[in-house]
């Protein structure tokens, strides 16, 4: 798995070829298949470190809360996360998902920091994620004209979830 997302991380996923994996730790392609029945398997494996990182990064950041929006902290995290390894971002979060190969409890581990900060409201932790996804995808792929100020578009999707969590009946503050 180390020579994988060492491969992974220097050229990305075109590069992951059961053939280059093998070369990169020194054995014959044939012999990398005893460690992995496909290449399907290696990119599980790379999906389970991507979303274990990404665990461990929103918890982080989470313990770290302090006057600033929950919202805007966890997104900046987020952000840190998926420019920071761009090539396992994209391995996790834009392919299907290898549920089943990942360990018990992760997906669920990665998605508890911003649960909480939405106070449990599913639908806003998804929308919320699914609007952090998008701005990262469109920064990872140059999408954002030159003179766009990016944080201060991340800034205003915080603010309105925010305001969303705010505005829910029972009006709890985000």
């Amino acid at each position: 798995m180390a020579a994988a997302r060492e491969l992974l991380d220097a050229e990305g996923p075109d590069a992951l070829s059961m053939r280059r994996i093998a070369e990169r730790v020194g054995i014959r392609a044939p012999s990398l298949y005893k460690h992995f029945p496909d290449k399907a398997a290696v990119e599980a494996g790379l999906q389970a470190q991507g979303m274990t990182r990404l665990a461990e990064d929103l918890e982080a950041a989470e313990a770290g809360i302090g006057a600033e929006p929950p919202l805007l902290v966890l997104a900046r995290a987020y952000r840190r996360h998926a420019l920071a390894g761009p090539h396992l971002y994209r391995i996790t979060h834009t392919r299907p998902l290898a549920r089943a190969a990942l360990p018990a409890g992760l997906e669920d581990r990665a998605a508890m920091p911003l649960a909480r900060a939405v106070h449990g409201d599913i639908d806003i932790a998804r929308s919320f994620w699914a609007f952090a996804h998008g701005m990262v995808v469109l920064e990872l792929d140059g999408r954002f004209p030159t003179d766009a100020d990016v944080d201060a578009a991340w800034r205003t999707g915080c603010e309105a979830f925010a305001q969303a969590i705010r505005s829910e009946p029972g009006g709890a503050t985000a």
